[in-house]
């Protein structure tokens, strides 16, 4: 490791935790990769870092391994399932009472990365996020791919924008899909992916009729957000899910969605004569 890594990764499953890895590098800091077991597999880029192998509910064992290191920053990256009650009471020492931990297994997934986060920062480590970490991964504002929205399209990313900023109380998903100011689907716990499958379906079905692929994708973290945990993200698999799905294009708030992949994003749009679009938040 070199000598300013005093950063570690606590990582959950996908591609994405070893983007970030590998952003880190290039940026002169290697991180040191606590890889959440039975979430991380043996990846081939993990003998490039310093790693060790710890169970989600041991966070002894993750403390104890930040202490060791000297660790002062650390990032949250990857999937994780959500744990049921009986799994998170391992670590009800780890709240103040019984109480906070019902209201923290009752919530949504923001209550649980929240008393993640907590639960890290009471320890005297800081949680930093992948825009102060590594903003090269975000979506840069203006177009991405070489495709252009068309007049509709960039009016209905104004009437979405402007819809999720409405629904952002209520603990849903970040992404709805719309055409000519119509709501076609929200994102809610199955994720991006489903929610356009049934926007598949729905034209399949003939429930709706879109012509010139006038439906497009609209994704942005609820306002208010930490922006340390659970960002929204597109990858190479958006883009096929929303070609099947006969869209025409995706938006994403700027400097606040993650492009997995971005080299073959953006290449898979174009291909699927798809915009790909980084648009400020209203």
């Amino acid at each position: 490791m070199s000598d300013n890594s005093d950063i570690a990764l606590i990582a959950g499953s996908g591609a994405f935790p070893f983007e970030i890895a590998h952003a880190l590098k290039d940026a002169k800091q290697n991180p040191f990769i606590i890889c959440l077991r039975g979430f991380v597999g043996r990846d081939e880029s993990l003998h490039e870092f310093e790693h060790a192998f710890a169970d989600m509910l041991d966070p002894q064992k993750i403390l104890s391994l930040l202490r060791e290191r000297k660790i002062k920053r650390v990032i949250l990256g990857g999937g994780v399932s959500r744990p049921g009650p009986m799994a998170l009471l391992s670590i009800y020492s780890f709240f103040r009472n019984r109480e906070e931990l019902r209201k923290i297994v009752s919530g949504g997934d923001d209550r649980i990365l929240r008393g993640v986060i907590r639960l890290i920062e009471d320890n005297g480590f800081s949680v930093i996020g992948i825009d102060e970490a590594a903003p090269q991964l975000l979506a840069p504002e203006g177009l991405i791919g070489s495709v252009a929205e068309t007049k509709t399209a960039a009016s209905d990313i104004v009437t979405a924008l402007e819809f999720l900023r409405k629904i952002s109380p209520y603990d849903v998903g970040q992404g709805v899909v719309i055409a000519e100011g119509r709501v076609l689907a929200i994102e809610g716990p199955e994720g991006t992916d489903a929610m356009l499958e049934r926007v598949r379906l729905m034209q399949k079905n003939r429930r709706v009729i879109l012509e010139n692929k006038s439906a497009i994708l609209v994704k942005a973290p609820k306002q208010g957000q930490d922006h340390r945990v659970d960002l929204p993200a597109i990858g190479p698999r958006t883009i096929k899910v929303a070609n099947e799905a006969g869209l025409g294009g995706i938006a994403l708030a700027a400097n606040e969605v993650i492009i997995l992949l971005r080299s073959q994003t953006v290449q898979a749009a174009d291909r699927a004569g798809l915009f790909l679009k980084g648009v400020p938040r209203l």
